[in-house]
């Protein structure tokens, strides 16, 4: 028997409709840039075509991911917003945000107190370095190494009017919380004058050391994506109730960054993003205002 030629071109339309959903779902998306973050590079406006088997498939309605895989730093990425205003809302749900991965699950950065990341090479903050002072600051320095728990044996000589303390990054850091600016502690060597601090991404499984210039980040991301409660006082982080020194992290997590310097709507404002929120790797701009954009790879 013969079809009606609507009918053909219904279950055609059907077709054609169930296989775009199908796509959509499963294999690749499509974005459009919100704001102008990603400039040079991406522009506000532009749609962008979202691979999401990069990171293995996000179930729908769900955060499981079938062949899960790590994001590489330098990936430009589409995920869901970390800290929406309502955190009822489904992560699924969510507003969508584009960034380039800069730290991956368990790399290190080196950030300054504005969280942006600085060219300072990677260091240990437990390793000791030579710090000078005047000797007649060495009275109010003892009461505070004491307070601390930091050997008094650190002092190594004098030189010049001042005497030589061998301290941590972390003793000296936490030296300067404690007086306040009162005594001056200068680096021996210029190499050893850092303006920044080394920040560890958490990786499921890790264990993370809690320092002074870490514990906001780290609590903050443990109360809102590891399901515990987590607050801070005095710098010591406690975790349903008690202090931590270290926390093993539950997921994989992420720091974004605008190519934009200009925009700060990346991890300096919504902190580190959860595996759970990535929705794939951009792939090609495919619709632009902007001549000889089209089908450009996005790197």
């Amino acid at each position: 028997m013969k079809r009606h030629p609507v009918v053909i071109v219904l279950r055609t339309f059907v077709l054609v409709v169930f296989v775009v959903l199908l796509c959509k779902t499963f294999v690749v998306t499509s974005c459009t840039i919100p704001s102008t973050g990603m400039e040079n590079g991406l522009y506000k406006g532009e749609r962008v075509l979202v691979n999401k088997w990069s990171y293995g498939l996000r179930l729908p309605f769900s955060t499981k991911r079938w062949c899960a895989r790590e994001a590489k730093s330098g990936d430009v990425i589409v995920f869901n917003n970390p800290n929406p205003r309502d955190n009822t809302i489904s992560i699924y749900n969510r507003d969508v945000f584009v960034s380039r991965c800069k730290g991956a699950p368990g790399d290190t950065l080196m950030l300054n107190d504005g969280l942006t990341i600085t060219n300072d090479e990677v260091f240990s903050p437990d390793i000791k370095s030579f710090y000078l002072y005047p000797l007649e600051e060495e009275k109010e320095l003892l009461p505070v190494l004491n307070k601390l728990g930091i050997n008094e044996q650190t002092l190594v000589g004098y030189q010049d009017g001042n005497y030589i303390r061998n301290l941590s990054h972390y003793e000296c850091y936490l030296i300067r919380q404690e007086l306040k600016g009162k005594i001056n502690l200068t680096p021996l060597y210029k190499e050893d004058t850092l303006e920044s601090h080394p920040f560890v991404i958490p990786k499921k499984g890790f264990t993370v050391k809690v320092y002074p210039w870490n514990v906001k980040l780290l609590c903050n991301t443990i109360s809102r994506h590891e399901g515990k409660r987590a607050s801070v006082r005095n710098d010591m982080l406690y975790v349903d109730g008690y202090p931590i020194s270290f926390y093993t992290f539950t997921k994989d997590y992420y720091w974004m960054t605008s190519d934009n310097p200009v925009n700060i709507s990346d991890s300096r404002l919504f902190g580190l993003v959860p595996d759970t929120h990535l929705i794939g790797k951009v792939g090609r701009v495919w619709f632009s205002t902007r001549g000889g954009r089209l089908f450009k790879s996005v790197r």
